[in-house]
C-alpha cells in the first residue's frame, strides 16, 4: 500500500486537508464530531504523518527543551527529578512532541546550550527547571529571544514569565499545623536552600502556621537544608541540641536524613520527635520509614508543565501565565497521629 497523505485521510473523511492538519496539530478550533470522525480514520489506516513533511508545513520543529540549571549530580542523585522527567516524557509522548534534554552545570555549558536552543528552528519551546536565584540569567536571555518558556517552580522574578508550582506556602503551613494539632510545640524546620523560591516559600508557611498560634520563631530551631539525605542528616544533628519535639523538613529525602539522626542519638520518632516532611516519593511509604508527608503530584506537575508551553506555542500569544496545583497532607506513622487513634 503507497504512503498515505493528509489528502488521502481529508477524502476519507470527507472534510478538507487543513481540517485534518488542525486534529494532527491539536488545534482546539475543531469541532468535536469533526475531530472523532478524522482520528477514527488515522486509526483505521494506520495513518501516520511524514516528520520532516510535517514541520515544514508547521514551521515547527516539534521538539521542546527541557533545561535544568543544576549539577549533574544532584538531578542522578534526587529521586524528585526522576518523577519530573516522567511526567514530561509522557506528555511529550501523548502530544506527539520530541524532548530534548540539557543539563546546565556551569556558566560554560549555559553559554553553548543557549546558542543551540535559541537557534532558529531547532526548539518549539522550552521547560526550565528553576526557583533558584541562580538560574534567573538563563530565564532572562530566553525571554529576551522571545522564545516560548515555562518554568517549572516559580522563579524569584515572575512577572514577565510563565511558570507552575505548588502552593508550597499553604502545604508548609498544613504541615506545620497538623503538627501543632497533635500538641508539639517545639517545632524545628529544616529548610530548602534560602537562595531558592521553594526555600522562601516552604519556610514562610511554617513561619505563619507558629504565628497564628503567637508562638515564637526561635532561631536555633531553623536549619536551611540542600534537599540531600546528608543534609538533612547533618541538619538534625543540629538541631538536636535545641531540644525540638518535632521536624518539618522542605523534602521527602532530607527527612529520612533527620530520622536516621534521631534514631542515632537514641531518641524514637515519632513519640520523642514527629517528623513529616515534602514530595511524597515512593521511599517515604517504606515499611522501616512510613513517613507523614506533602503529597505534589510530581509526575502530573510535569505533565501540566508541557501542556501549559504547547499551549503558549500554538496560541502565539506571550503573556505570562501561573499556573499553581494543589497539595494533600498524607497522614503516616512519623507524626504520631495514628498512635492517637
Amino acid at each position: 500500500m503507497p504512503d498515505l497523505t493528509l489528502e488521502d485521510i481529508a477524502a476519507k473523511v470527507g472534510v478538507s486537508r487543513s481540517t485534518v492538519s488542525r486534529v494532527l496539530n491539536g488545534h482546539p478550533n475543531v469541532r468535536k464530531e469533526v475531530r472523532e470522525r478524522v482520528l477514527a480514520a488515522i486509526e483505521q489506516t494506520g495513518f501516520h504523518p511524514n516528520a520532516a513533511a510535517r514541520a515544514l508545513a508547521s514551521q515547527r520543529s516539534w521538539t521542546i527543551g527541557l533545561l535544568l540549571p543544576h549539577s549533574v549530580s544532584l538531578f542522578f542523585t534526587d529521586p524528585y527529578y526522576p518523577h519530573l522527567v516522567k511526567g514530561i516524557a509522557q506528555a511529550c509522548n501523548h502530544l506527539d512532541y520530541t524532548l530534548a534534554f540539557f543539563l546546565v552545570d556551569d556558566k560554560d555549558d549555559e553559554e553553548r546550550i543557549f546558542s543551540r536552543v535559541s537557534r532558529n528552528g531547532f526548539l518549539d519551546g522550552v521547560l526550565v527547571q528553576s526557583g533558584h536565584h541562580g538560574d534567573q540569567r538563563i530565564i532572562g536571555r530566553l525571554v529576551d529571544a522571545r522564545i516560548p518558556q515555562v518554568v517549572v517552580g516559580r522563579p524569584m522574578r515572575s512577572d514577565n514569565v510563565s511558570y507552575i508550582d505548588m502552593d508550597n506556602v499553604h502545604a508548609a503551613y498544613t504541615a506545620v499545623s497538623h503538627l501543632l494539632r497533635l500538641g508539639r510545640r517545639r517545632i524545628a524546620t529544616i529548610t530548602g536552600p534560602e537562595q531558592s523560591t521553594v526555600g522562601v516559600d516552604r519556610k514562610a508557611g511554617y513561619v505563619k502556621a507558629l504565628g497564628e498560634r503567637d508562638l515564637p520563631v526561635d532561631p536555633a530551631l531553623i536549619v536551611e537544608g540542600d534537599f540531600t539525605e546528608m543534609g538533612g542528616y547533618y541538619c538534625m544533628q543540629t538541631l538536636l541540641a535545641a531540644r525540638p519535639d518535632a521536624v518539618f523538613a522542605a523534602s521527602d529525602i532530607m527527612a529520612v536524613g533527620a530520622i536516621r539522626a534521631i534514631r542515632e542519638a537514641g531518641l524514637r520518632v515519632p513519640e520523642d520527635v514527629a517528623v513529616v516532611g515534602f514530595d511524597d516519593l515512593p521511599l517515604a511509604a517504606m515499611t522501616d520509614i512510613q513517613l507523614t508527608t506533602v503529597r505534589q503530584p510530581v509526575v502530573s506537575f510535569g505533565y501540566r508543565a508541557v501542556e501549559l508551553l504547547t499551549d503558549l506555542i500554538q496560541s502565539g500569544d506571550p503573556s505570562p501565565r501561573h499556573v499553581i496545583m494543589d497539595t494533600k497532607l498524607i497522614v503516616r506513622g512519623t507524626c504520631g497521629a495514628l498512635a492517637r487513634k
